[in-house]
């Protein structure tokens, strides 16, 4: 069951507008990159649905952060039918994404009073996950959709609260131009964890990236 609310879910991620976007197969590199991100002052993360018995190795880290890292907001994403939402909202996550909206899963979602962040790519996609509940859809694929999609969105619908995933940086410029655009959060994968870094298990240098994204969001004024 969801340590948190879905509204301190949204709460949290609009504190610290990054949501790391995350996989890998060893619970201990999990452990370890969850932990870098956590000591940089992230504080909602995603574990990706890749893998054979990903949600058995999400459910060991649910426990974990629960003990670890008690105000980490973790989620699942890359989930595309209720019955996976299901079994990971009773694994612990606290937040579900996928890359496409589902009806059935905002219903389930919504039953168990669960967050729930879709990805769209068009203006009736959005509209339709906001009637049935979402408060922060994903605009995805980032990288082909570009930050004129949100421009463009937030005109005839300004109330719409968007988190890109997909063709983000962990630089200023990218970042800037993102949050210019109108996005309220934005989701990062492999830029903030190259394989060579995790193969040599250099966590360290994933704390440090990580940082330095939480600094260039501070000097754009958008963490709170």
């Amino acid at each position: 069951m969801a340590r948190f609310s879905r509204l301190d879910v949204y709460q949290t991620i609009r504190h610290v507008p990054v949501v790391p976007v995350f996989y890998h197969a060893d619970a201990d590199v999990c452990r370890e990159v969850l932990g870098a991100c956590y000591r940089a002052g992230i504080r909602a993360f995603e574990f990706t649905n890749r893998g054979d018995f990903a949600h058995e190795l999400f459910a060991e880290l649910a426990k974990s952060t629960a003990r670890d890292f008690p105000d980490l907001v973790l989620g699942a994403g890359t989930l595309l039918e209720a019955g996976t939402a299901s079994l990971y909202i009773q694994s612990g996550a606290n937040f579900i994404v996928g890359p496409s909206f589902h009806e059935s899963i905002a219903r389930t979602c919504n039953r168990r009073k669960v967050a729930y962040m879709p990805g769209c790519g068009t203006l009736t996609e959005i509209s339709t996950a906001e009637e049935f509940g979402v408060e922060i859809i994903k605009a995805f694929p980032g990288d082909t959709l570009g930050p004129g999609f949100v421009k463009a969105v937030k005109g005839p619908m300004p109330w719409t609260s968007i988190m890109v995933t997909g063709g983000v940086e962990p630089t200023k410029e990218s970042l800037s131009t993102w949050f210019q655009a109108g996005v309220t959060a934005v989701g990062i994968g492999s830029q903030l964890f190259p394989k060579d870094v995790l193969k040599n298990r250099q966590f360290d240098q994933i704390e440090t990236k990580a940082k330095e994204v939480i600094a260039i969001l501070q000097e754009l004024s958008v963490v709170s």
